[in-house]
């Protein structure tokens, strides 16, 4: 893109080069101070863009002074009075560029200016002589002239740039649509996913219950039989006990994840879950260094959600902010705003941590069930998280561009359909 404005800039240069080249080339060929002006117009016009660019509120008013002041001293060496000169033309380029830069009032006060000063060359004329009635009608046709050239010129630009004003807009919505889409894609894979595994975890955690209740029961009535005469039985006995109960619990987790969930609605305020979550989650970790800053926004809506599966999504985020943060000192910073998502309103949440954050080439991986980078845990976590944000309809991701750590966003809407 670049490239093709740079290339644009060099033809229009190009025809500058030519045509101020021609008026060189006309009468008074000889007279150096005119073509000394014209060698100014032409670098001042090479470097009009890059002003404009380094002074975007001020470089196109420099530029139109400039050029009403070369204007005048081209005129002032082109004839023998000024004001006959047949170079008056040249005053179109800045009432042009006046009527590009400007709105419709400036472009007329900018226009007004550079009539004044082509008419100062007027007031040397009428020392020695006398304006006579057909002189006042060129001079006024002129005058008119220029200000019809502003008034046409500008209003294509005003309609230009109005045009560009559309089509940012219309980008920025094309934009905006296709991050959605892209986010909404992202969710219905992982929904995929989930209901595939669910349904894989509800079969398979059933058809492993009833085994382990079997070990279970034997292991117990073993470790009671030989407490007396063997005591290393009746240990390795209560080992397996234990280790049934441990795995009896994952297994209540794989039905927890793949069992459908019965919402509970009722109005909440979102702040009241999320402090809740965080006292409940603080409790594990007395001696965490964390700061913690609140950020709640006022008149956010009250959503339908059920309280509990909600308060177990943020204990969740929470828990792995401290546990991202653990033993060193951090920051935990929870926001709440209303938000509007596909049209909905509802409330915002985000959950950011001053931890080392996840890797980009693990973020599409973090809501898959069974996929965790900690050395205990099964990864279900953040799979049950957002079931659970699905299941009130709402939405959650990790956002890119957080400074550091990890940036959780999750939405709810103010009423589940």
């Amino acid at each position: 893109m670049l490239d093709r404005e740079r290339s644009a800039i060099s033809w229009i240069d190009l025809l500058w080069l030519v045509f101020l080249g021609g008026l060189a080339l006309l009468p008074p060929v000889n007279e150096y101070h005119k073509q000394l002006i014209l060698l100014a117009i032409v670098v001042f016009q090479l470097f009009e863009g890059w002003l404009v660019h380094r002074l975007p509120k001020r470089g196109p008013a420099y530029s139109v002074i400039v050029k009403i002041l070369l204007g005048t001293l081209l005129l002032d060496h082109t004839g023998g009075l000024g004001i006959n000169s047949s170079y008056y033309p040249i005053f179109f380029l800045p009432v042009v560029s006046a009527a590009i830069y400007f709105g419709p009032i400036a472009t007329l006060a900018w226009t007004t200016l550079a009539s004044l000063g082509y008419l100062s060359l007027l007031f040397p004329v009428l020392q020695d002589y006398e304006l006579d009635s057909a002189g006042k009608t060129i001079l006024t046709i002129r005058i008119l002239f220029f200000y019809v050239a502003a008034i046409l010129v500008n209003r294509f630009a005003v309609e230009n740039r109005r045009q560009v004003e559309r089509l940012q807009v219309l980008s920025e919505k094309l934009e905006e649509t296709n991050r959605q889409l892209r986010r909404a894609e992202a969710d219905a894979r992982r929904a995929e996913r989930l209901a595939a595994l669910g349904q894989l975890s509800a079969g398979l955690a059933h058809e492993i219950r009833n085994p382990l209740a079997v070990i279970k029961g034997s292991a117990e009535m073993l470790s009671r039989k030989v407490a007396e005469s063997e005591p290393l039985a009746a240990e390795l006995a209560g080992f397996i006990s234990s280790e049934v109960n441990r795995l009896n619990a994952l297994v209540v987790r794989f039905l927890d994840f793949a069992r459908p969930s019965k919402l509970e609605l009722q109005l909440e305020r979102v702040s009241e879950i999320v402090d809740r979550a965080l006292e409940a989650s603080a409790a594990s970790f007395p001696d965490a260094k964390v700061k913690v800053e609140r950020n709640y926004a006022p008149e956010v809506p009250e959503i339908q959600a059920d309280r509990q599966l909600c308060e177990q999504v943020f204990v969740n985020l929470i828990t792995n902010a401290f546990q991202a943060m653990e033993g060193q000192e951090g920051t935990l910073r929870l926001s709440i705003t209303p938000e509007i998502s596909n049209g909905e309103p509802g409330a915002g949440v985000i959950v950011e941590d001053s931890g080392p954050g996840v890797p980009p080439e693990l973020r599409e991986q973090i809501f898959n069930p069974f996929f965790t980078s900690k050395k205990e845990g099964v990864g279900l976590g953040l799979s049950i998280v957002a079931k659970i944000v699905d299941d009130h309809h709402g939405t959650i991701r990790l956002e890119d561009g957080a400074p550091q750590g990890a940036r959780f966003h999750v939405f709810f809407p103010a009423t589940v359909q």
